[in-house]
């Protein structure tokens, strides 16, 4: 490896490019056009950069480019493993391609989203929009000024990354048919929400096929609380078995189902969405792989081929989800004969006030 030449100033795009044994022009598009390059060109230019302390000017960069050199990723919950998978996906790419990624978080709000996308558009080339709460006329007037790809949201005409997990819900529901549960819950988010209207269907319909009962159970934002305070109404339903819009909810719904001496999947089956946190609970969660970090760099690519080309095809990726069986699903309960002649199920420890309804 040449070692660099001795100096007091800082690098130069001239120094990286004769470190590089590339042109000037090579190394200026390894950081502003690296899909014009061989992957091994821009890697040569990156790392010899990176070992010689350049920066490029971005001022300059998007003087003479008219690009600031930044993408930003909008979210709608920075907390939740799903998108936090994401946009590790998403920066680790945009990395490779020599963008810098700003971060905005939601907070699972349409309002916020609109703020973010319109303060941020005058630093930024391009936005990826993740399960974007807005309403599509506002989406599109934002997609009109800055160039945007949105996940999760299946909107013609603007590029998009669809994770697609019917495939995988439908097999859930197979699986817990098989293992004989015959009412069974679907738990879900927002009804803004594309992912969860996808699954609530594959659900509704896969579950009417197999002739079960489906009970469909809102757990609002998605989260670890919002899952343990439904718990009392899946008990309620009759559902033996009860399939989450994400891991997060399956797992307060699994922490809530311990807090009335309930095992799984002995007493009741739980099958989550995403599959980032699923090995670690106990047991280990069966859980749909939704591919999140996947997701996020395939977004980033279609914003930035976009970017490369004045006239880009309006694309759509399709991710597919597939079941992971682990440790959480069984086979149903036995009914035991209760007084009247009707049937129950397990015993049920009583639950605990919710704690909001103290307030």
């Amino acid at each position: 490896m040449a070692k660099p030449s001795s100096h007091t100033s800082a690098p130069t795009i001239r120094l990286v490019a004769r470190e590089a044994g590339v042109s000037q022009a090579t190394v200026s598009r390894a950081f502003s056009q690296p899909e014009l390059l061989t992957p091994a060109t821009v890697e040569k230019v990156l790392v010899t950069a990176q070992r010689l302390g350049y920066v490029p000017n971005q001022v300059a960069r998007a003087l003479s480019t008219g690009r600031a050199g930044n993408i930003a990723l909008i979210l709608p919950d920075v907390a939740n493993p799903f998108f936090s998978a994401l946009m590790r996906g998403a920066q680790a790419q945009a990395y490779k391609r020599g963008y810098a990624t700003f971060l905005g978080d939601s907070d699972e709000t349409a309002h916020l989203e609109d703020v973010l996308l319109g303060k941020l558009a005058a630093q930024v080339d391009g936005f990826v929009l993740a399960s974007p709460r807005l309403d599509e006329q506002l989406i599109r007037k934002h997609a009109a000024r800055r160039p945007v790809v949105v996940i999760n949201r299946d909107l013609d005409g603007i590029g998009r990354v669809l994770v697609d997990t019917t495939g995988g819900f439908e097999a859930a529901v197979d699986l817990v048919a098989g293992l004989g549960h015959r009412t069974i819950a679907y738990v879900g988010a927002p009804v803004s929400s594309w992912s969860n209207q996808q699954r609530a269907n594959a659900v509704a319909i896969t579950g009417a096929t197999r002739g079960l009962r489906v009970v469909e159970i809102a757990a609002g934002r998605p989260s670890h609380e919002a899952g343990r305070s439904c718990v009392a109404k899946l008990l309620e339903s009759g559902a033996t078995a009860a399939l989450a819009v994400d891991d997060v909810v399956a797992q307060g719904i699994m922490a809530g189902l311990a807090e009335r001496g309930l095992f799984i999947p002995r007493d009741f089956s739980v099958i989550g969405c995403d599959d980032i946190i699923a090995s670690t609970t106990y047991p280990p969660l069966t859980s749909v792989n939704a591919h999140c970090a996947l997701a996020g760099a395939n977004a980033v690519d279609l914003l930035l081929n976009g970017l490369a080309n004045p006239t880009p095809p309006i694309e759509s990726h399709v991710i597919k989800g597939e079941l992971v069986i682990r440790g959480s699903t069984g086979p149903a309960p036995a009914l035991v004969p209760a007084p009247g002649g009707r049937t129950r199920g397990r015993k049920v420890a009583p639950a605990e006030p919710d704690p909001s309804s103290r307030k």
